[in-house]
């Protein structure tokens, strides 16, 4: 399991996950079609990924489409599809020119073949790059992952492969989707909203939260500036106390 950053870290993360919410609420504020709201909601992926290498952010996870996401209206479920297809089949060769690594989070199973085909393609096109790893969290649900991750425990214990006496916290999060990914240090959700709606919810134990008031299709360098702002003034402790160098120095 990749470990947290000591306490004397630099202060740009290295891993920010994005909760990508607001598209519908800002084309209704606008008396447009929800369409709009999530194309536009495309152009501000752009917008976080081209911020994301500029300010030497080597994960960026998106929380792109969730596993409760399915319960919405299919034309809008089809158009959320469609944007993602066409996310892919037009900027993956972009993507890769930049260098940018596309990983795919997520369950897979059921999924259509053509969808299924898109992100296996995107993963292979890519998966030599070493600029940004880009994670797309797509049919994704933290509490899924963290049950299946369980369950994965549980058949090894049963057929023998592993002692119960070795679970441990490393164990566990190596059968997560997020294996071989270091926790996110910064989670950055738009719209106002202030919750993690299962999102990264094991990795995000030491996290920093940032919560947006605008909308996501009004994402752009200067909101993602003002996140990485806001992480620069906390003081991350993961459970510990910082004691002042001048202390330290004196004893």
């Amino acid at each position: 399991m990749p470990q947290a950053r000591t306490l004397a870290g630099p202060t740009t993360p290295i891993h920010v996950g994005v909760i990508m919410d607001g598209n519908g609420r800002w084309a209704k504020a606008r008396g447009l079609p929800r369409f709009e709201g999530h194309r536009r909601g495309v152009e501000a992926v752009r917008r976080a990924v081209r911020s994301a290498i500029d300010h030497d952010v080597r994960y960026l996870t998106l929380y792109s489409f969730s596993s409760e996401n399915w319960r919405r209206p299919p034309d809008e479920v089809a158009m959320l599809m469609g944007l993602l297809k066409r996310y892919i089949r037009h900027d993956l060769a972009d993507l890769h020119k930049n260098g940018v690594r596309v990983r795919i989070i997520g369950e897979r199973e059921g999924l259509a073949a053509d969808i299924r085909a898109l992100l296996e393609e995107a993963e292979s096109v890519t998966r030599n790059n070493c600029g940004l790893s880009l994670i797309i969290a797509f049919n994704y649900g933290a509490r899924h992952e963290i049950v299946t991750a369980a369950r994965r425990l549980a058949e090894e214990v049963r057929d023998g492969r592993l002692d119960p006496s070795a679970i441990s916290e490393d164990e566990f999060a190596a059968r997560l989707d997020t294996a071989d990914i270091p926790d996110p240090d910064l989670i950055i959700r738009t719209s106002g909203e202030m919750r993690l709606s299962n999102f990264l919810m094991w990795q995000a134990a030491y996290a920093e939260l940032v919560f947006l008031p605008i909308h996501w299709p009004d994402f752009d360098d200067a909101a993602f500036v003002a996140a990485l702002e806001q992480y620069a003034r906390r003081e991350r402790r993961f459970g510990a106390v910082l004691v002042p160098t001048a202390v330290m120095n004196a004893s």
